[in-house]
C-alpha cells in the first residue's frame, strides 16, 4: 500500500502511536539563514531525523512555524537527503485538524526528501518576497505574460490546478499588477521541469507563496500546459465582492490613487468596466466600497466610451487634491453572461465571458435554483426550463460549481476551465423584447413621450402597438386607465403589429395606455408590456 494512503487511513482512523504533543526542543530548522529556516528536523521516539509534511496546506506549516516560535509560514520546498534512509512523515492534514504537532500525526517512512521551511522570523532582508518568486515573462509588459515561479532556486512555468480567478488575481497582485483579466492556456512539448501549485490552496493561503508546492506539487518534466496571463496594470477597483465591482484606483508611476466622482462620467466607467473584461456599468456612485485610502487622481478623466483603456482616454487637469467622504468613485460592472442562438436573449445556450475569453457554460449538476442565477445576472426573470445540450465537439468550456452560486455575489470564484462536448440551453421568463406603443392622429401630435402627448378634441386618433419579430401569431392588449375608470381592448396580432382606432377624442379618452402582447410558447402563455403612454386632449 502507498505510504502515503496508510498514513491517512491510520489518521482518519484515529490510530495513535503515542498521545503526546511534541515539545519545541524535538523541532529545528537546520542549515538556513537562522533558526526560523531551513531543512525540518523532528526527534520523536528518541530519534532526531529530517522530516516531510505531506499534505503541506497552509495551515498546517503555519502551526510549525508557530510550534517554533517563528510568526507564520512564508515558504515550504523540499531537499534531496540520503535515498532510503526513513524520515518523519509528519501528516499535514492531521495536523491542520488538531491545530497542533502531536505525536499521533508522524510517522517513520523511507523517503528522499525533507521538508525545506521559511517563517517569517527570518530578518526581513532573508525573507523571498513576492516578486522574487513569482514573474510573468514574454509579454508586452511586466503584467503580461506566461506565468514562471522560482522554486529551489530555479525559474520554472507554473502549472496552477485547478486554477481559479482569484489564484491568478494573487499572483497579479504579488507583482503589484491588479487583478487577473485574460488567461490563455497552450500545449508546449518540453523536457523543462514546472512548478505544480495546488490553485485551492493558494486560494486558501491568501498568497502565492512555496507553501503550496509540497512532496504532492513536485516539479517534474511533463507536456506541459503553459499559462499565458494578463493582469490589470493600470486599473483596478477594491474592496467590492469580484474584479468587477469596487472603489476605483488608477496606476500612474509606480502609485494608485483614487479618482473623485465628478472628473468620472458614465462613459469613463464604460472604458474601465471594458478594460477589466467585465460587462457594462450598472452602477456609478461614490461611499459604496469604502473610503478613500489612497492618493487622488489629479485629472479629470474625458473618455468617449470607445477606448480601450482608461489611461488611452484625453484628459485635463483638476484643482482636486482630495475628495470629500463619499465622493471617490465606486463603480460595479455588470458579470459578461449571455445567452445566445436562441429566440430573445432572455433564452439560448449559456456563455460566460472569463478572463477575457466567452466560452459556453457547463456544470456537473445544474438545478431551477442554480440557473435563476444566470437570469437574474441578465435581468430576465426568473429560470423557466433548462436542458443540456451537445455542442459539435469537445472543447475548452467554463465549467461551474453550481452550488457555489448560490454562497457568493460574484461568478467568477465558481469557474474553471474543462474540455466537454456539453453546453446548457436555458430559458428565462422574460422571454420578449418589450414591445412599442406609439400614437398618431389626422390632425397632427403634440408634445413629448416623457411629459405626455396631445391629440385635439374630436379628431381621430390612432394607438398602435408592434413588437420585434420572434414568434408568430399572439395578441395585443391596449391597457387604459384614468383616474376613475380602467378598460382594456385586445386585437390578434397582424405582421406582429395591431392598430386601435378612436373615431373622435374626447376627454374621456384622457389617461395612460400601455401595450402587452400575449403569445403561447414553450407550452406556456408569456407577455410582456410596452411603456406608459400619457395622452391629454386639448379643445
Amino acid at each position: 500500500m502507498d505510504p502515503r494512503l496508510l498514513l491517512l487511513l491510520l489518521w482518519s482512523s484515529g490510530a495513535q502511536a503515542c498521545n503526546e504533543l511534541i515539545s519545541k526542543e524535538s523541532v529545528r530548522l537546520v542549515g538556513g539563514a537562522s533558526r526560523c529556516a531551513g531543512t525540518l528536523e523532528l526527534k520523536h521516539l528518541g530519534e532526531w531525523r529530517p522530516a516531510v509534511v505531506f499534505v503541506s496546506t497552509p495551515k498546517a506549516v503555519a502551526v510549525i512555524c508557530e510550534h517554533l516560535a517563528c510568526g507564520s509560514a512564508v515558504s515550504v520546498g523540499r531537499r534531496e537527503k540520503a535515498p532510503h534512509r526513513s524520515v518523519w512523515w509528519i501528516n499535514g492534514l492531521c495536523v491542520e485538524k488538531a491545530s497542533a504537532l502531536w505525536s499521533f500525526c508522524v510517522f517513520p517512512e523511507p523517503f528522499p526528501f525533507a521538508s525545506e521551511l521559511t517563517c517569517s522570523g527570518v530578518r526581513a532582508e532573508e525573507k523571498h518576497k513576492p516578486t522574487e518568486i513569482v514573474r510573468l515573462v514574454g509579454g508586452a509588459s511586466r503584467c503580461a505574460g506566461t506565468l514562471e515561479l522560482k522554486h529551489l532556486g530555479e525559474w520554472r512555468p507554473a502549472v496552477v490546478f485547478p486554477w481559479s480567478y482569484k489564484a491568478l488575481t494573487l499572483a497579479c497582485e504579488h507583482l503589484d499588477c491588479g487583478a487577473a483579466v485574460s488567461l490563455r492556456t497552450r500545449e508546449e512539448a518540453s523536457h523543462r521541469s514546472v512548478v505544480q501549485v495546488s490553485g485551492p490552496c493558494v486560494q486558501a493561503a491568501s498568497a502565492f507563496w512555496g507553501v503550496c508546492l509540497g512532496p504532492h506539487y513536485e516539479s517534474f518534466p511533463v507536456q506541459i500546459q503553459i499559462l499565458d496571463l494578463t493582469c490589470t496594470d493600470s486599473v483596478r477597483l477594491l474592496n467590492g465582492s469580484s474584479l468587477c465591482s469596487g472603489r476605483l484606483e488608477v496606476k500612474s508611476n509606480q502609485s494608485w490613487s483614487s479618482v473623485c466622482d465628478a472628473d468620472f462620467d458614465q462613459q469613463d466607467a464604460e472604458v474601465v468596466c471594458r478594460e477589466l473584461g467585465c460587462g457594462p456599468p450598472s452602477v456609478l456612485q461614490g461611499a459604496l466600497y469604502g473610503e478613500v485610502e489612497a492618493p487622488v487622481w489629479s485629472k479629470e478623466f474625458q473618455c468617449g466610451g470607445h477606448e480601450s483603456a482608461l489611461l488611452d482616454c484625453r484628459s485635463s487637469g483638476s484643482a482636486r487634491n482630495s475628495c470629500s467622504p463619499g465622493k471617490a468613485v465606486g463603480l460595479t460592472c455588470s458579470e459578461p453572461v449571455r445567452l445566445v442562438g436562441g429566440a430573445s436573449r432572455c433564452d439560448g445556450v449559456l456563455e460566460l465571458k472569463h478572463l477575457g475569453q466567452w466560452r459556453p457554460a457547463e456544470s456537473l449538476v445544474w438545478s431551477m435554483e442554480t440557473v435563476a442565477v444566470f437570469c437574474e445576472h441578465l435581468g430576465c426573470g426568473s429560470a423557466v426550463s433548462f436542458r443540456q445540450r451537445k455542442i459539435p465537439q469537445i472543447r475548452a468550456v467554463w465549467s461551474i460549481f453550481g452550488q457555489c452560486l448560490l454562497t457568493t455575489s460574484t461568478l467568477q470564484d465558481c469557474v474553471f476551465q474543462y474540455d466537454s462536448d456539453n453546453s446548457l440551453y436555458l430559458t428565462c421568463s422574460d422571454l420578449l423584447v418589450q414591445p412599442i406603443i406609439s400614437l398618431s392622429s389626422i390632425n397632427g401630435v403634440s408634445g413629448d413621450l416623457q411629459q405626455g402627448l396631445q391629440v385635439s378634441s374630436g379628431s381621430s386618433f390612432t394607438i398602435s402597438c408592434s413588437i420585434q419579430s420572434q414568434y408568430p401569431g399572439g395578441s395585443f392588449q391596449l391597457n387604459f386607465t384614468s383616474s376613475n375608470t380602467a378598460t382594456s381592448y385586445t386585437q390578434p396580432a397582424v405582421n406582429h403589429a395591431a392598430n386601435f382606432l378612436f373615431p373622435a377624442a374626447e376627454p374621456a379618452h384622457q389617461g395612460n395606455y400601455s401595450c402587452v402582447y400575449h403569445v403561447y410558447i414553450l407550452s406556456r402563455n408569456v407577455s410582456s408590456e410596452s411603456h406608459q403612454l400619457t395622452v391629454t386632449v386639448s379643445g
